[in-house]
């Protein structure tokens, strides 16, 4: 299921995402849908085993 839900995510996200970007700079596609589930499963078990609420990352300032 996570496989199948972060194939359908890097459609949107290949363009909004700095990481998703840069890592379908590097791999193939297939390898990137597999990454962003491990990023995913990695994420909702750390939310999980700590009892918490989901804190979205702030995100890094680009340019100069």
């Amino acid at each position: 299921m996570l496989v199948h839900g972060a194939r359908a995510l890097l459609r949107w996200w290949r363009t909004s995402s700095p990481w998703v970007a840069k890592l379908l700079e590097r791999r193939l596609v297939n390898v990137a849908v597999v990454a962003l589930a491990n990023k995913t499963a990695r994420i909702a078990w750390a939310v999980m085993t700590r009892g918490e609420t989901y804190r979205r990352p702030e995100p890094v300032p680009t340019g100069a």
